[in-house]
């Protein structure tokens, strides 16, 4: 009883409370939300954020730099997994980014993205004498893992990249570096555009002008609109929604949960949702600003891009001011691998924080 006891004490030690509860309180509006949506949504995502809190206890107990020794083996399973996923992947709403496992669907490319950052910081942790050759490693390393990425599920795909982009930013590469990247792949989207398919073009071009196809590709936009426009200051209430309650908008659980909550909740609860995204994200930063190396220092840089691109992403799709590309608003949307994701994610930040508050009472004493 006293080991039970003090192996929980352990696990409460390395546990960050201001990462934590924030994290928490957003389940918690979504868990709300979806409730008053679809008990089944619910019931769901009720059992994945359970899912999600064993997978943060279990990975603050992983040593961060037994990863680091283990990232060429991760990124090899990486590699063969999206290409299985292309090959034998379930197609989803256009995008071939499901396995389909004994009735359990698995998104790799959300999985994957604590992973992805374990991978990016352990090579630009490593000693290479020559910037250059560092960075256009890093590109090439980066590259294939984007690409099957950006095959299977194109929105996950930009933010891997812009995340990753944000990292070699913040690795202290040379600026030229940095904008000849930005400049080629600005040089070369035309013709990637060709490559992506006729909706996801769409997606893009509509954009644009939101009102050039309103019962087409423009229509989640324009009922995401109206529904953040009819909630007004303080909503209408868990489930009172007209919008979500007649179905006019759609993906009201995933993509456009945010707009859900704005209609029940108005602005008042849009806004404590932003406040509660602002507050983990001031905490992750301030937990980088602290790490004890540059690897932990980059992981840290790297969860903070991936969350606040996903945010941006998010909740400018909600408001017409980014392109609908099938982003999830983390620990909001409806989801298990997007949550469980967040929650590996979140694990290795206050693994991170607990070290270096350890270090820092080392000195003290």
């Amino acid at each position: 009883m006293k080991t039970n006891r003090g192996e929980v004490q352990n696990i409460l030690r390395r546990i960050d409370l201001y990462l934590l509860l924030p994290a928490l309180f957003l389940v918690l509006i979504s868990l709300s939300s979806l409730f008053s949506i679809n008990i089944v949504f619910f019931r769901q995502q009720l059992v994945s954020f359970a899912l999600g809190l064993l997978f943060f206890i279990f990975f603050l107990n992983i040593d961060l730099y037994m990863l680091k020794s283990l990232s060429k083996l991760i990124y090899i399973l990486i590699i063969v997994v999206f290409v299985l996923l292309i090959l034998l992947g379930v197609e989803v709403s256009g995008e071939r980014n499901w396995f389909d496992l004994f009735g359990l669907r698995i998104q790799v490319a959300e999985i994957a993205k604590p992973f992805f950052l374990i991978i990016l910081a352990s090579y630009l942790f490593t000693e290479v004498k020559q910037k250059m050759v560092k960075f256009f490693g890093a590109v090439l390393l980066i590259l294939p893992i984007i690409f099957l990425i950006t095959r299977s599920d194109f929105g996950t795909g930009i933010i891997y990249a812009m995340s990753s982009f944000m990292v070699f930013t913040l690795a202290k590469f040379q600026k030229r570096y940095i904008l000849g990247s930005i400049l080629v792949f600005v040089a070369t989207f035309p013709i990637a555009f060709n490559f992506l398919a006729e909706y996801q073009k769409q997606r893009i071009t509509t954009f644009l002008d939101v009102t050039s196809d309103p019962t087409g590709a423009s229509y989640n936009a324009i009922q995401s609109l109206i529904s953040i426009g009819s909630g007004g200051v303080i909503g209408k209430g868990f489930g009172q929604g007209t919008q979500s309650l007649l179905r006019f908008l759609p993906e009201q659980h995933t993509d456009f949960i945010f707009a859900t909550i704005s209609e029940d909740l108005g602005f008042v609860g849009s806004f404590v949702v932003l406040i509660l995204f602002v507050a983990l994200l001031y905490r992750i930063y301030k937990v980088a600003q602290w790490s004890g190396s540059q690897y932990e220092y980059l992981i840290c840089m790297g969860v903070f891009g991936i969350f606040f691109f996903q945010i941006l992403f998010n909740v400018g799709m909600n408001l017409g001011l980014m392109p609908i590309i099938g982003i999830t608003l983390p620990f909001v949307s409806y989801g298990g691998n997007s949550l469980v994701a967040s929650f590996i994610s979140l694990s290795l930040v206050s693994i991170i924080s607990t070290n270096n508050k350890k270090q820092q009472s080392m000195e003290i004493s």
